[in-house]
């Protein structure tokens, strides 16, 4: 068979997979089936050495769904809560940064010994990248600017994310089944109702947002394109549909699958102690996150639940997946990652260079 035809029929077959994962995860009822069926589905079939396959196509499509979905969220009602809260934004992008670099020179002093043949530089950008919270590409790619070993950034986040995107979503399940978590309605998306050709109009004024941003070379630009577009016709007061609830789980789909690809057959064998750290790790910074979640609500009055995800250790559409589909403050949640993420870009980069100077200084 030619290999375009071989790579097809991988796609196809993985697919399938997390489709049947997905029907499992909803019969069983546990929370995001259509995002965690998937992964855990293809992240175990990738890690048995079967021949998964995710195409970019599929993930990027599954993005632009999620991003205008989550955008029709953000009325002006909404809008000018969020606003109100910038103090709150900004302490949860310093608890952030301040988080990151501790986890990051906790990595350092327990594997100091093991990375001893790599230069002093390359052994900090090893550690910092990885305990930085932000995406798992971009943080993999500033690391190799910086001479890390990229192979261990890149398994440290792959690591803690599925971590966070099992536990966060189950831990909000439990607390909604024992307390009856519920969240403000004025919280809740404009459009309630998919409608044609509203829906035709919405996806391609959003994939116009999506195409922008590929050609301003932005990270996650069919996520981040999709959302400001969307956000911005909210704001305007342009309501022309909502995202059917098939077609978003079908990106939740595609998003698991390209998550849990990640997982290839030598990710279990790839420095285990390492691994067991930054589980270790992810643990502490999971709970840790949700006390300091627990104190941004007693000081905004925003429901908990909302601020826990808000503050979570982990992906920005994955988090706002959670906040969707299980309706705990979905704008909230959503511009709290997307500050943190925008921030951690811009910021990390410096602050590591400064870090290496008095590093190497000393």
């Amino acid at each position: 068979m030619h290999e375009a035809g071989l790579v097809g029929l991988r796609t196809a077959l993985t697919l399938l997979l997390a489709l049947l994962a997905a029907q499992l995860c909803v019969w069983l009822g546990t929370p995001i089936p259509w995002m965690l069926g998937p992964l855990l589905a293809t992240a175990l079939a990738s890690m048995a050495g079967g021949p998964t396959h995710s195409s970019n196509l599929l993930r990027n499509s599954g993005q632009w769904v999620i991003g205008t979905a989550l955008g029709l969220y953000f009325t002006p009602q909404v809008s000018a809560l969020i606003l109100a809260q910038w103090w709150a934004i900004i302490l949860a992008v310093l608890w952030a940064l301040a988080l990151g670099a501790l986890f990051g020179l906790w990595l350092q002093r327990q594997h100091q010994a093991e990375l001893a043949h790599l230069p002093p530089r390359a052994l900090l950008a090893t550690t910092y990248f990885s305990g930085s919270i932000g995406g798992a590409s971009e943080m993999t790619l500033l690391s190799e600017r910086y001479g890390a070993r990229t192979d261990l950034v890149a398994a440290a986040h792959s690591m803690r994310l599925v971590m966070v995107v099992l536990a966060v979503p189950f831990g909000m399940q439990w607390a909604q089944h024992q307390w009856g978590l519920t969240v403000d309605a004025s919280l809740l998306p404009g459009p309630r109702q998919a409608q044609w050709p509203g829906l035709f109009w919405l996806g391609l004024v959003s994939a116009a947002g999506g195409w922008v941003m590929v050609k301003m070379g932005r990270t996650n630009p069919w996520f981040m394109g999709s959302l400001l577009a969307s956000m911005a016709l909210t704001l305007a007061g342009q309501e022309w549909s909502a995202v059917p609830n098939e077609l978003s789980n079908a990106a939740q789909l595609v998003i698991g699958v390209s998550l849990g690809i990640r997982f290839r057959r030598d990710f279990v064998t790839t420095a285990p102690r390492w691994l067991a750290s930054v589980a270790w790790g992810s643990i502490v910074m999971m709970a840790a996150s949700a006390l300091f979640g627990a104190a941004l609500a007693w000081g905004t009055g925003l429901h908990l639940a909302t601020m826990i995800l808000g503050t979570a250790p982990g992906g920005i559409t994955e988090m706002a997946i959670t906040a969707k589909v299980l309706q705990l403050g979905v704008p909230v949640v959503t511009a709290f990652q997307v500050c943190r993420l925008v921030a951690v870009l811009l910021i990390v980069g410096p602050l590591f260079s400064g870090m290496a100077r008095r590093w190497t200084s000393t």
